[in-house]
Protein backbone atom coordinates (compact mmCIF):
# COMPACT_ATOMS: atom_id res chain seq x y z
CA UNK A 1 0.00 0.00 0.00
CA UNK A 2 1.40 3.38 -1.02
CA UNK A 3 -0.01 6.57 0.39
CA UNK A 4 1.33 10.11 0.42
CA UNK A 5 3.48 10.91 3.46
CA UNK A 6 1.39 12.53 6.21
CA UNK A 7 2.59 14.60 9.14
CA UNK A 8 0.54 15.36 12.26
CA UNK A 9 1.32 18.63 14.01
CA UNK A 10 -0.04 20.00 17.28
CA UNK A 11 0.11 23.74 17.96
CA UNK A 12 -1.01 25.85 20.90
CA UNK A 13 -3.04 28.40 18.92
CA UNK A 14 -3.91 30.34 22.07
CA UNK A 15 -2.94 29.69 25.69
CA UNK A 16 -4.64 26.42 26.68
CA UNK A 17 -6.07 25.76 23.19
CA UNK A 18 -4.28 23.04 21.23
CA UNK A 19 -5.11 22.29 17.59
CA UNK A 20 -3.99 19.46 15.32
CA UNK A 21 -3.27 19.67 11.60
CA UNK A 22 -2.68 16.84 9.11
CA UNK A 23 -0.22 17.83 6.42
CA UNK A 24 0.63 16.00 3.23
CA UNK A 25 4.40 16.16 2.83
CA UNK A 26 6.95 15.44 0.17
CA UNK A 27 9.33 12.52 0.60
CA UNK A 28 11.69 14.78 2.57
CA UNK A 29 8.98 15.73 5.09
CA UNK A 30 8.38 19.27 3.84
CA UNK A 31 4.69 20.22 4.08
CA UNK A 32 2.89 20.41 0.72
CA UNK A 33 -0.76 20.96 1.69
CA UNK A 34 -3.18 20.78 4.60
CA UNK A 35 -5.30 17.62 4.44
CA UNK A 36 -7.42 18.24 7.53
CA UNK A 37 -7.35 20.43 10.60
CA UNK A 38 -9.14 20.61 13.93
CA UNK A 39 -12.37 22.57 13.83
CA UNK A 40 -11.84 23.72 17.41
CA UNK A 41 -9.09 23.69 20.01
CA UNK A 42 -8.61 21.02 22.68
CA UNK A 43 -7.93 21.86 26.31
CA UNK A 44 -4.76 19.75 26.46
CA UNK A 45 -1.94 18.71 24.16
CA UNK A 46 -2.80 15.08 24.85
CA UNK A 47 -6.43 15.53 23.78
CA UNK A 48 -5.36 17.26 20.56
CA UNK A 49 -2.82 14.51 19.89
CA UNK A 50 -5.48 11.81 20.39
CA UNK A 51 -7.96 13.60 18.10
CA UNK A 52 -5.30 14.19 15.45
CA UNK A 53 -4.19 10.57 15.61
CA UNK A 54 -7.79 9.42 15.07
CA UNK A 55 -8.09 11.76 12.08
CA UNK A 56 -4.80 10.46 10.64
CA UNK A 57 -5.92 6.84 11.09
CA UNK A 58 -9.20 7.65 9.30
CA UNK A 59 -7.31 9.34 6.45
CA UNK A 60 -5.00 6.35 6.04
CA UNK A 61 -7.96 3.92 6.06
CA UNK A 62 -9.76 6.08 3.49
CA UNK A 63 -6.68 6.08 1.24
CA UNK A 64 -6.26 2.31 1.62
CA UNK A 65 -9.92 1.67 0.74
CA UNK A 66 -9.67 3.90 -2.34
CA UNK A 67 -6.51 2.09 -3.43
CA UNK A 68 -8.18 -1.30 -2.96
CA UNK A 69 -11.20 -0.24 -5.04
CA UNK A 70 -8.87 1.01 -7.77
CA UNK A 71 -6.92 -2.27 -7.74
CA UNK A 72 -10.13 -4.29 -8.07
CA UNK A 73 -11.30 -2.16 -11.02
CA UNK A 74 -7.93 -2.58 -12.72
CA UNK A 75 -7.97 -6.35 -12.18
CA UNK A 76 -11.55 -6.63 -13.47
CA UNK A 77 -10.74 -4.55 -16.55
CA UNK A 78 -7.75 -6.72 -17.43
CA UNK A 79 -9.72 -9.99 -17.07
Amino acid sequence: MKHPPIKLTIDEAAPGSFVWTLLQTDDGGAPQKVLKAAEYGSDTYEAALAAGTRAMDAELRRNAAAEERSSKRTAAASS
